[in-house]
């Protein structure tokens, strides 16, 4: 049985033996798990929305597009179809706060049935009822009014893109999610207020919803639901398509699928170059003592004793690496959610990613002694011992 003491005080011995190559090879092991994890985040947090999209919510639009509105009328027809429990609607409101890089999703909604629908926006009560009694009142997300300063009774002007003019809206309440998963950025407005306003300057963008979005008895039925509805104004002059939140949501990862696997394609191949460049550090080290190793097993010490030592020096540079750049990961995660500012609603470093990131790190470390010990092995003692003289 091998004393790892011994062992460990060896491989501490060789790594400080070349101080400036293995710092240079560690910092690089670093970056590379760093970068990693980052790809990994973004690639997450595009799916995010769409994972934790409610199973009893089904989302009716424009069976052409969801740039095509829908006659709210509908909602009288939706509210009587077999297992919908309760109907609201919203619109994307699309103002501008400031200039165009202060992004926050901002939606017009039906103010006395939206929050019934979401649960998980938690909304003191009192609040709620000054947003539904005062038509230019707001409600808004927790990380946005953080993010602005917001608080209530401020006012909060937007230049509008979709719906032209100057608007001013009171924050009459903030909303948290009931848990981290839920998104805390939006700004949500009445519909009421924003649909009065445009009958008088645009009567064509009228009574018009972007979105119907649909409570049903049974999440299991969301099939069954969806079909009954769709089947329902197939003959109409909007017909409709209606799926799950998740489906929905998912709709829109779709249109950036390509440039996901792109990313995830980036993050992989960043191992494998940080995977070749410890190889090459950990073959120069191998060649650097050919001679001690030959003398080591002239002395009786066994093959599988400096396999040993090589794996772990290489298991040791790679794991001290790994741990650097876990470690920066989630600083340089917040930097970079915070540079995106609302472009991701939920942004963090996940469980998995952290796994997957010493996978990365051990996969790393077992490959790169790979070549340097079957080259060791390779090598007989009197040839080792005449090497390098």
């Amino acid at each position: 049985m091998i004393d790892l003491g011994p062992v460990l005080h060896l491989i501490l011995r060789n790594l400080a033996r070349h101080r400036l190559r293995n710092l240079l090879t560690g910092l690089g092991i670093a970056v590379a798990i760093l970068a990693f994890g980052l790809l990994r985040t973004l690639v997450d947090s595009w799916y995010a929305g769409a994972e934790i999209g409610s199973a009893g919510r089904l989302i009716c639009r424009n069976d052409i597009s969801l740039t095509f509105p829908l006659p709210v009328s509908y909602a009288a027809s939706l509210r009587h179809i077999e297992g919908v429990r309760g109907v609201s609607w919203a619109n994307w409101f699309g103002g501008i706060y400031i200039d165009e890089h202060q992004f926050f999703p901002q939606f017009a909604v039906d103010a006395a049935t939206y929050f019934k629908l979401y649960p998980e926006y938690h909304v003191p009560a009192e609040q709620l009822r000054a947003f539904q009694h005062d038509r230019q009142a707001v409600i808004v997300g927790r990380k946005t009014a953080r993010d602005y300063g917001w608080k209530i009774g401020d006012q909060v002007p937007l230049r509008g893109t979709i719906y032209p003019g100057n608007w001013s809206f009171r924050i009459a309440g903030i909303y948290q999610g009931k848990d981290g998963q839920v998104d805390e950025s939006q700004f949500i407005l009445h519909w009421d207020y924003v649909n009065d306003t445009i009958k008088q300057v645009l009567p064509d963008f009228a009574d018009k919803v972007g979105i119907f979005v649909i409570a049903i008895d049974h999440p299991d039925q969301a099939g069954a639901v969806a079909a009954r509805i769709d089947a329902h104004f197939r003959n109409s002059l909007a017909a409709t398509r209606t799926e799950t939140q998740k489906a929905f949501q998912l709709g829109f990862v779709a249109m950036v699928d390509t440039i996901l696997i792109a990313l995830q394609t980036v993050a992989y191949v960043v191992i494998l170059i940080i995977m070749a460049v410890l190889a090459n550090t950990m073959v120069m080290s191998a060649r650097e003592r050919v001679r001690e190793y030959s003398a080591l097993r002239a002395l009786g010490f066994s093959p599988n004793f400096i396999s040993l030592l090589i794996l772990g020096e290489s298991m040791l540079l790679a794991g001290l690496g790994a741990v650097l750049g876990i470690l920066f990961t989630f600083p340089a995660a917040s930097l970079f959610h915070h540079a995106t500012g609302h472009l991701f609603a939920i942004f963090r470093v996940t469980p998995w990613t952290l796994c997957l990131q010493l996978l990365a790190a051990v996969l790393v470390g077992l490959t790169a002694a790979l070549l340097p010990i079957l080259s060791m092995r390779r090598v007989r003692i009197s040839e080792g011992l005449r090497a390098m003289t």
